[in-house]
């Protein structure tokens, strides 16, 4: 009754053309940040944070919040269209987005996208507003081995997923872990790999190599099959865009129900473990959905559903990621660290106190970000005959724009040129990796979660004294460690079962 009394008192607090205009206008800001490749939510919110000090406090964070869940689906934007993801995450919507743009069906793969996205955004933010309190006890019982668990389970569960060899995915995860080392040891801080470059103190720069070998690499490979297919004028979708194809209707939508549901569930059990991230939600929430099909097969080739999970799990992360930042004051991912900013610019610092500091604050904070996913739903409902319309421009002249584009957004945020050239030394990984049939997602997660499995696995070391059997003497780590072997297991027997079989006659 507490939590009903303070929501209905916050309404009138957020229900204001002032904060719905700022609202607007952080959607909007955050879908472009998405679209343009290398930008991504979480400039856009280093970028803008600053100038929100002259906002009011509620609007200013209502503004913030229509940044993130603006960015996050905005990515899958040009991931459906040129196969060139805005943000890591929206890799995994291209998995099946692309395939249906080829073929058509750009708009589609884009409406079920947002609806998608604006359904596991709305889940989570439910979710964070029944349960922002109560997960605090659970939070607190992940330590760090329950942490270097939790991530190697992701590991194996990702390497079988994003990639068609098990050990080829394997490979491609510790590459990106060993990249991730690249820097000053963050225990003594003594130099790993930086051959003497001074750049290189800080580590890889995360934005470049995410960029570089996802979508750069994409755009690289696009460009040779135009070079020696000699098309140049070749659309980058299908050209003829048929309004009955592209149709959803809101019952063909709902039979994804549950990819929706489980997809939503998914991202917010990930947005409330603190460092996780959302492309580990993204490619979680696929294989999900690829496991529970009744034709896996079809996956990777233009199966909606693989949209519906990817999208409903990515988007679910926004709110959920929130639960750790307001229970415990711990950030559940980037965004939500820069969120923290903000909150402390206008004298408001999260924590158990701060929901009973600031009740009235955080709970018109709730409705906004619910009035937030109407917005999104609707200004993401106006683009899409946009982006579609803008998909039939020639390959060969998207593609060079969007390379200078993904240079911008790189060189921008710290003004380097070297984080340029790194982006295009990725770039040229990223295409050896799409030729040879290594996974770049799994590469580029490695490098993401490299530094938090360094991290807690040090930190458990020296906490037990090198006992590493803390991983099976308590309780959740022994659990995520019986999964690992269980999902690196059933991943054995499903190579070593292909490989038994006879090729088909086709083949």
């Amino acid at each position: 009754m507490i939590i009903l009394d303070s929501l209905v008192s916050a309404i009138d607090q957020a229900v204001t053309l002032t904060n719905v205009l700022f609202i607007v206008a952080g959607v909007a800001l955050g879908i472009f940040a998405g679209i343009l490749p290398g930008v991504g939510t979480v400039t856009a919110l280093s970028v803008l944070i600053p100038i929100t000090f002259y906002f009011p406090p509620l609007s200013a964070i209502a503004f913030l919040v229509g940044v993130m869940k603006g960015g996050t689906s905005g990515g899958a934007i040009p991931a459906i269209l040129i196969n060139a993801p805005g943000t890591p995450e929206a890799a995994a919507s291209a998995l099946d987005g692309y395939p249906m743009a080829r073929r058509g069906e750009a708009g589609r793969a884009m409406k079920i996208a947002l609806y998608s996205s604006v359904s596991g955004d709305t889940i989570s933010d439910v979710i964070l507003i029944l349960v922002a309190a109560p997960f605090a006890a659970f939070a607190l019982n992940f330590g760090p081995a329950e942490f270097t668990a939790a991530i190697l389970f992701s590991f194996a569960l990702l390497s079988g997923i994003a990639s068609g060899s098990l050990v080829k995915g394997l490979i491609a995860t510790f590459l990106g872990v060993l990249l991730s080392t690249i820097g000053l040891d963050p225990v003594d801080s003594s130099p790993r790999m930086v051959f003497g470059e001074v750049e290189l103190f800080d580590g890889l720069p995360v934005l470049a190599v995410a960029v570089g070998s996802l979508a750069v690499a994409s755009v690289l490979d696009q460009l040779f099959d135009l070079r020696a297919a000699r098309r140049g004028s070749e659309p980058t979708v299908e050209p003829t865009f048929d309004k009955e194809t592209n149709r959803v209707g809101l019952g063909a939508f709902f039979s994804h129900w549950r990819t929706i549901i489980r997809s939503a569930l998914i991202g917010s059990g990930v947005g409330m473990l603190p460092g996780l991230g959302v492309t580990l939600a993204a490619f979680l929430g696929y294989g999900a959905a690829r496991r529970a099909s009744k034709s896996p097969e079809s996956f990777g080739t233009g199966n909606p559903d693989g949209i519906v999970a990817t999208e409903a799990a990515n988007s679910a992360v926004s709110g959920a990621n929130l639960i750790p930042t307001f229970a415990l004051g711990i950030p559940g991912n980037i965004a939500a660290a820069l969120l923290i900013g903000a909150f402390m610019i206008h004298g408001v610092v999260p924590g158990p106190l701060m929901m009973q500091l600031h009740a009235d604050l955080i709970y018109a904070v709730f409705v906004s970000m619910l009035m937030a996913n109407v917005v999104h739903l609707i200004i993401g409902r106006i683009g899409i005959p946009i982006w579609v319309m803008a998909a039939r421009a020639p390959r060969a002249a998207v593609l060079p724009v969007v390379l200078v584009l993904a240079a911008a957004g790189v060189y921008l945020p710290a003004q380097s040129l070297f984080q340029v050239a790194v982006m295009l030394a990725f770039a040229v990984l990223g295409l050896f990796m799409r030729r040879t049939g290594f996974s770049i997602v799994c590469m580029v997660i490695g490098f993401l979660l490299g530094p938090l499995l360094e991290t807690s696995l040090r930190q458990s070391m020296l906490i037990y004294k090198s006992d590493l059997t803390i991983l099976v003497r308590s309780p959740i780590a022994l659990f995520f460690i019986a999964l690992t072997v269980l999902t690196l297991a059933l991943a054995v027997r499903r190579a070593l079962r292909d490989a038994r079989q006879p090729p088909s006659e086709g083949a």
